[in-house]
C-alpha cells in the first residue's frame, strides 16, 4: 500500500472514532497535509506532515505507515509519531487550563428565583426600548 485517503488514515490511526467524523473535521478545514488544507479524498503517503487542530492546540502528527483497517490502540500507534514541538504544546495546553477556573462550577443552574429576576429585567428593557413608544 503506497498511498491510502485521510480520512481512512485517521479514522485507522484511532484519532477519530469514525470516518465519517474524519471527514466532517477534515471539511471543517481543521486537517492540513504538509502545510495545505486537505480534502477527505486526499491520499496521504509515508513522510508526510498532518496537522490536527482541536479546541485545544494543534498536533503535528508524521505519517510512518499506511492501514486501511481500524486494528487495536499498540498497532494504531504505530502508524504516525507525533513531533516533540507538537508534544510540548499540547503538554502546555494542558497546564494551562489545569490554573484556569472551572466556569461551569462558577455560577450553575439559575433557581427558580434567579429566573424570574431575568426575565423581570428582560422584559423592563424591552419596553424601555420598544419602537412603539417613538
Amino acid at each position: 500500500m503506497e498511498k491510502l485517503r485521510i480520512d481512512k488514515w485517521l479514522w485507522a490511526a484511532r484519532f477519530y472514532k469514525t470516518r465519517s467524523l474524519a471527514a466532517q473535521d477534515i471539511e471543517k478545514g481543521r486537517v492540513h497535509v504538509n502545510g495545505q488544507e486537505a480534502k477527505a479524498s486526499r491520499e496521504v503517503r509515508p513522510g508526510d506532515m498532518v496537522d490536527l487542530r482541536d479546541l485545544v492546540s494543534t498536533r503535528t502528527i508524521k505519517v510512518l505507515g499506511l492501514s486501511g483497517t481500524r486494528g487495536p490502540a499498540p498497532t494504531a500507534r504505530l502508524l504516525y509519531e507525533e513531533t516533540a514541538e507538537s508534544q510540548q504544546r499540547r503538554a502546555q495546553a494542558v497546564e494551562q487550563r489545569r490554573f484556569e477556573p472551572a466556569q461551569s462550577l462558577e455560577h450553575g443552574r439559575p433557581t427558580k428565583r434567579d429566573r424570574r429576576d431575568l426575565e423581570r429585567e428582560k422584559n423592563s428593557w424591552g419596553d424601555r426600548w420598544s419602537a412603539s413608544l417613538d
